[in-house]
């Protein structure tokens, strides 16, 4: 799904599933300066259904097809989205195909290609798409094998209001909070019943570098970056407590061959989409 600017003062702007923040705040999915643009002052929610459109706390004036929005509103493609002195239509793109044999690419992975598909669009301003820079590989329990792209400031916790949600009992409704930074991703725990742990360590706050493990309780996520060495994922990825207890390396080593599928699944987005 993306934002076109019919008037072209801005480039065309994906949207990644989960929130996107639209406003002149620099750490935005979307960044839009000028006259009337607040800092947060709208957010598109991307879900597996469709598209809604929310007015954060202190949000700016928005019309939909020329009508003020006070509430949560839904969005359909063609809608007139205005906001500021800008006005944007809200297209729903065509799901992206897979390649056979590999695995559904998330939708994350799929705005970071499209993203380098649209780099030749012209536009007074470039418009920052939600692309990952960072994606969590899930390596435990029903988050085995999922992918989770961080595209900015992102609360991970079992509510479905949180930007990743993991719907088990064992993590708080709102967990943690992972901010993306030059090197990795800045986690902080949100105050949860049972703790946030960066390779078995509990943490308030700490860093999660490319190859770490990050354990909510019982859910075990390892952080990925596009073009990561596998010895380097051999060196710093920490043996699963169940494969600590049998003696094996089995919990490792599937955590290692994630992270091969998550750069393989990367470069196909890419080759498929168009460079």
């Amino acid at each position: 799904m993306k934002l076109v600017f019919p008037n072209g003062e801005h480039a065309t702007a994906l949207l990644a599933t989960g929130v996107n923040r639209i406003g002149s705040d620099p750490e935005g999915a979307v960044v839009i300066g000028g006259p009337g643009i607040l800092p947060r002052h709208l957010e598109i929610h991307i879900t597996s259904t469709g598209a809604n459109l929310q007015l954060p706390e202190g949000a700016g004036a928005v019309t939909v097809n020329g009508k003020p929005v006070k509430e949560l509103m839904a969005l359909r493609t063609g809608d007139q989205v205005g906001f500021g002195a800008v006005v944007a239509k809200f297209v729903a793109t065509e799901p992206a195909k897979t390649v056979a044999g590999s695995s559904p690419l998330p939708p994350s992975v799929v705005a970071a290609a499209q993203a380098m598909a649209l780099d030749g669009d012209s536009g007074a301003t470039r418009v920052r798409a939600a692309a990952p820079k960072f994606v969590l590989r899930g390596v435990s329990g029903n988050t085995f094998g999922k992918m989770y792209g961080v595209t900015g400031p992102m609360t991970i916790g079992r509510s479905a209001e949180c930007d990743i949600a993991i719907p088990v009992e064992e993590i708080s409704r709102r967990h943690a909070l992972v901010k993306p930074n030059a090197s990795g991703l800045q986690v902080e725990d949100l105050g949860s019943s049972n703790g946030t742990f960066i390779n078995n360590k509990r943490v308030q706050a700490g860093q999660l570098n490319p190859g770490d493990e990050l354990r909510l309780d019982q859910v075990r996520l390892i952080l990925v970056a596009p073009g990561m060495e596998i010895q380097q994922m051999q060196q710093k990825a920490p043996p699963s407590a169940e494969a600590a207890s049998s003696g094996g390396n089995a919990g490792l080593l599937k955590a290692i061959a994630g992270v091969v599928i998550v750069g393989s699944l990367a470069v196909i987005a890419w080759l498929v989409l168009g460079r």
